[in-house]
C-alpha cells in the first residue's frame, strides 16, 4: 500500500512540473505591456511641454551634475564625535514613505525635499511589536523611548505584562524606563510637545506605564475593573509620577482628563470621576510654574521667569491645522512650531542639557479616516517645525532625530504624469481603469473611504464626486470604520553629535540606545567618563 501511495505522489509531482504556465505567450505579453505601459508619441510630446518638468531635466548633463553634486556634498561630511548635550526627537505619527512622497508634491514638485530629508544620516527601522506584525503607537513609542520592544496597546511595560492587568501595571519588574528618566537621573531636563492629547500613547511612553493605552483618565481605569486609587491613570502619572512630575514642558491637548465632571474647559466638561483638578495640583506642587490654555497665553509666556510650562489647548486632540486655518482659529490654537519653540526656550535654560519629544501626532489621524489632505498637511506642519528648531539650536551639541512610529496603508500609484495633482484623479499613461472610470493616485487598503467610492457593488465614477473638500475621503479597498496601520519599515533621519551612528536597517528599539549612547545617559553613562 505504501508503494502505491509513493507512486501516486511521484506521478502527481511529474504532472505539476510538466503542466503549462497559467498564461500562454500571447496573454503574458499582453499583461507585460500593462505592467509597463509605454507612453504614446503624443504623451511624450506633452511631457516635453509639462510645466512641472524643468527643461534642464531633459538633458543628460543635468542628472550627471546633480548626482556629482550630491556625492561631493557627502564627501565633505565630517563625523561629529562629541557628546550630545541635548537630544530632540521629532516623531511623525503614521509618517509612511508614501506620505512623504505626497507631501513633496504638495510643496511644489516631486523632486522637492522636506527639511529633514537634508539630514546627512539615515536608517530604516523595523516596527513590529513583540506580539503583533503591525504595530500601534504604544508599542512603537515604548521601543523608541525605552529601548525595549513590548506588546501592542501597552505603554512603558515589557512584553511580560498582560493587557488590562491592574497588578502588572504596578509590577516594577515589568517597567521599561524611558530616555526621559535617563536624562532626569543625570540632572538634565526633559519635556514633550504633541498635537494629540498629552496622555495619548506616544507622549505617554515618555513618562508613564499603562497596561492599557486607553487609561488616559481615572474613569477608564475604573471601567476596566481596576481600583483607581491603586492603579494610576496616565494623566495622574503626568502630574504626580516619578518622571511626569519632573518634566519641564508638556504641551498639547487633553484637558478633559485633568479636570472633574463639574469643570468646563475648552467648552467641554471634564471626564475625571474622582473629583480631582490635576491642573491645580500641578500648579501648587512647585513654584515658578505656568499653565496656559490657548495660543495667546502661550505666546505671552516669558520663559525667563518660569521653571516649568504646562499647556492644554483642547479638550482632547488639538484641531487639524487645515481646520484652524479654514475657520480662522489661529488666535486660539498654537502651531506645532510655536509649541516647539517655547519648549526649547524653557528646556535650554538647563545648562546640563535636555531631552525633548516633538510629535506631529495628527498625521496618523488623517490617515485613519482616509482623509489624505489632513494627513499630508499635518506632515508639512511637522516639516516646518523641524526646520525652525534645526536653525534655532546648536547642532554641535544637539542631536536631532526624526522618525515615524509606524506606517499606514496609503498607496501612491497609477502612473500619473509629472505635476499631476496628488489629490486628484489620473488616467495614467494607458487610460482609465477597466471599468471605464478614472481613479485616484492616492488610495488605502482599508478604511471608511470604501463607502464613498463603492455603491451598489460598483466603483463610483470620480467625476461625480466633489473631491475638493479638505475632509474628502480617499478610496479604500476594504470597508472599515477606520483605516489600519501598516507593517512596513519607517525612515530615521539624524543630524548632530553621533548622528553618523544612525545607519542601516535596525530594530526600532535600537533608536533609544543610539540616543542614550550619544548623550551618555542610562546604561551608557560610563561611556563618557573619559
Amino acid at each position: 500500500m505504501t508503494g502505491k501511495i509513493l507512486i501516486f505522489f511521484i506521478i502527481l509531482i511529474v504532472q505539476i512540473l510538466s503542466s503549462p504556465t497559467s498564461y500562454d505567450e500571447g496573454e503574458f505579453e499582453f499583461l507585460e505591456s500593462k505592467m509597463h505601459p509605454p507612453f504614446s508619441a503624443r504623451a511624450a510630446r506633452d511631457a516635453m511641454q509639462n510645466s512641472a518638468i524643468s527643461p534642464d531635466e531633459l538633458t543628460r548633463e543635468y542628472w550627471l551634475n546633480q548626482a556629482k553634486a550630491t556625492i561631493a556634498e557627502r564627501l565633505t561630511l565630517k563625523k561629529n564625535n562629541r557628546k550630545a548635550k541635548n537630544i530632540i526627537v521629532f516623531l511623525g505619527d503614521g509618517m509612511s514613505h508614501a506620505t512623504l512622497a505626497a507631501a513633496r508634491n504638495v510643496l511644489g514638485n516631486e523632486n522637492k525635499n522636506l527639511s529633514f530629508e537634508h539630514f546627512p544620516y539615515t536608517a530604516s527601522s523595523k516596527t513590529y511589536c513583540v506580539n503583533a506584525q503591525v504595530p500601534d503607537s504604544a508599542c512603537t513609542a515604548t521601543a523608541i523611548f525605552s529601548g525595549v520592544k513590548n506588546n501592542i496597546n501597552m505603554v512603558g511595560l515589557t512584553a511580560a505584562a498582560k493587557y488590562d492587568s491592574c497588578s502588572d501595571q504596578n509590577n516594577s519588574s515589568m517597567r521599561a524606563y524611558s530616555i526621559a528618566k535617563w536624562f532626569q537621573d543625570q540632572h538634565k531636563s526633559a519635556g514633550f510637545v504633541t498635537t494629540t492629547s498629552v496622555t495619548h500613547a506616544t507622549p505617554a511612553c515618555v513618562y508613564a506605564k499603562a497596561a492599557n493605552r486607553d487609561w488616559e483618565g481615572n474613569q477608564r481605569v475604573r471601567e476596566s475593573g481596576c481600583d483607581d486609587t491603586i492603579v494610576d491613570d496616565i494623566a495622574e502619572q503626568l502630574i504626580h509620577g516619578d518622571i511626569g512630575s519632573k518634566l519641564k514642558v508638556a504641551l498639547g491637548g487633553g484637558s478633559r482628563f485633568f479636570v472633574n465632571t463639574s469643570t468646563i474647559m475648552h467648552n467641554t466638561y471634564g471626564a475625571r470621576t474622582d473629583g480631582k483638578n490635576l491642573i491645580n495640583e500641578w500648579l501648587s506642587a512647585k513654584p515658578n510654574r505656568k499653565f496656559v490654555k490657548n495660543r495667546e497665553e502661550l505666546m505671552s509666556v516669558n520663559t525667563n521667569n518660569i521653571d516649568s510650562l504646562f499647556g492644554l489647548f483642547e479638550s482632547y486632540f488639538m484641531q487639524f491645522n487645515l481646520d484652524v486655518v479654514h475657520n480662522n482659529w489661529e488666535s486660539i490654537y498654537p502651531t506645532l512650531t510655536e509649541m516647539a519653540v517655547k519648549a526649547v526656550d524653557v528646556l535650554s535654560k538647563d545648562k546640563n542639557g535636555y531631552f525633548l519629544l516633538v510629535e506631529g501626532g495628527r498625521i496618523d489621524h488623517g490617515h485613519h479616516f482616509t482623509q489624505s489632505r489632513y494627513a499630508v498637511d499635518e506632515l508639512i506642519e511637522f516639516h516646518k517645525a523641524i526646520e525652525t528648531i534645526k536653525n534655532k539650536v546648536n547642532l554641535d551639541e544637539t542631536l536631532i532625530v526624526v522618525t515615524g512610529d509606524h506606517g499606514h496603508t496609503l498607496s501612491f500609484g497609477g502612473w500619473p504624469k509629472r505635476g499631476n495633482d496628488v489629490f486628484g484623479v489620473t488616467k495614467g499613461s494607458f487610460g482609465p481603469a477597466l471599468d471605464g472610470n478614472d481613479y485616484f493616485s492616492l488610495s488605502y487598503a482599508n478604511g471608511p473611504g470604501y463607502y464613498t467610492h463603492r455603491k451598489a457593488g460598483a466603483r463610483v465614477d470620480p467625476k461625480t464626486l466633489d473631491t475638493t473638500g479638505i475632509g474628502f475621503n480617499f478610496p479604500a479597498t476594504v470597508p472599515a470604520y477606520v483605516e489600519t496601520h501598516s507593517g512596513d519599515d519607517i525612515g530615521v533621519w539624524a543630524v548632530g553629535p553621533q548622528s553618523h551612528e544612525f545607519r542601516g536597517v535596525i530594530e526600532q528599539n535600537v533608536i533609544a540606545h543610539l540616543m542614550a549612547k550619544a548623550a551618555c545617559v542610562g546604561a551608557y553613562n560610563e561611556d563618557c567618563q573619559n
